[in-house]
């Protein structure tokens, strides 16, 4: 879908796929405009200066991550180191050698790069100079969150955007970590429930669904976006009066039924990082016993956990319990078990 000459399309850009066939957004030079601007807001709101060193740990391609970021950076001043993801000794050695002060990336990419910066014999605190984190593209609990934090000695900030409405830069965190601050300007917000698309009061948990204001190639009205969320009425500490809704509750299409109990991957990362001797690498499998849909997880260890595994995998299994109310099956298994990725986490397999 264009809604202007072709002539007027000056940039495309499309959606990982990873719920089916992507989707294709494109731009004209004022979309650029707007977007450039949108980013520079939620990054300067991040602490992001003229004065830092931003390296983009976002793939590079089609995907739109990298490419707002990039535009965002560029608009504020700073200087971009255009790494993208993958070859992570590479982009620790950048991060050293450029005094890296802002990274973008993953959640999950960003706890590896710790991970191998400790095996590859770094010291975090003297080495590296980062201090903020622009994190995005996947789910991921304040529990996670903490753990990244606690790791690089750095402020990790959520953000929120998909393909269909402009990329990155719909909603940000502001320094508050209380919700993520909606761009209402260019972004027209509401939340529905996601059986019969009834629009929901602030307080209640729904679909969030947007309608752009300002695009001109691919406006989107009412687009459902499968996120489930919830708006927030309050006006947050920061003193910024755009409109927030809360984190990332999970995706209607990531939901599990295990035994008559709705399950969310986010709602057992929050368990699984609450627990010491844990460390940010999980797994989800999904497999069927006789005609029940059951739940296994794998969980790698800290490197320096030295404890009882059994013990480990017990509390676990409690914390998740005491969370969903539902019994799963905790493995703890050896360090380097759970696939890395680079981009996006593969958290539920199904077998």
């Amino acid at each position: 879908l264009v809604c202007v000459p072709m002539s007027e399309v000056v940039e495309l850009h499309a959606s990982s796929g990873t719920t089916g066939k992507p989707v294709v957004g494109t731009y004209t030079k004022n979309d650029l405009d707007i977007w450039s601007e949108v980013m520079a807001r939620i990054m300067y709101t991040a602490g992001v200066r003229k004065e830092d060193r931003y390296q983009n740990s976002f793939g590079y391609g089609l995907f739109t991550g990298a490419h707002g970021f990039e535009k965002g950076a560029q608009k504020i001043g700073a200087l971009v180191v255009p790494m993208s993801s993958g070859n992570t000794l590479r982009q620790l050695q950048l991060m050293k050698d450029f005094e890296t002060s802002a990274i973008g990336c993953t959640p999950s990419y960003l706890a590896y790069m710790a991970e191998v910066a400790e095996k590859e014999g770094y010291d975090i605190e003297k080495d590296f100079k980062l201090r903020i984190g622009m994190c995005g593209a996947e789910a991921w609990s304040d529990e996670m969150r903490k753990k990244i934090e606690d790791k690089w000695g750095i402020s990790a900030f959520d953000n929120y955007g998909l393909t269909e409405i402009i990329g990155p830069g719909v909603s940000a965190e502001c320094e508050e970590h209380d919700g993520l601050h909606i761009n209402a300007d260019h972004f027209y917000v509401e939340i529905i429930d996601p059986k019969t698309g009834e629009v929901l009061e602030p307080g209640e948990k729904g679909e969030l669904v947007f309608t752009t204001l300002t695009k001109e190639a691919f406006p989107s009205i009412r687009f459902r976006t499968k996120d489930l969320s919830i708006l927030i009425e309050e006006e947050c500490n920061c003193g910024r009066t755009l409109p927030r809704h809360v984190r990332i509750l999970g995706r209607s299409d990531d939901m599990m039924k295990v035994r008559g109990v709705i399950v969310f991957p986010k709602q057992i990362e929050e368990a699984i990082m609450k627990i010491e001797g844990t460390s940010e690498n999980y797994q989800i499998v999904k497999y069927k016993s006789g005609v029940m849909t059951r739940l296994k997880v794998r969980v790698e260890p800290d490197p320096n956990f030295r404890g009882d595994k059994n013990l480990l995998a017990k509390k676990i299994q409690q914390e998740i319990y005491g969370i969903l109310n539902l019994t799963v099956d905790v493995d703890i298994v050896n360090i380097g078990d759970i696939p890395r990725s680079t981009g996006k986490a593969k958290r539920v397999v199904e077998k």
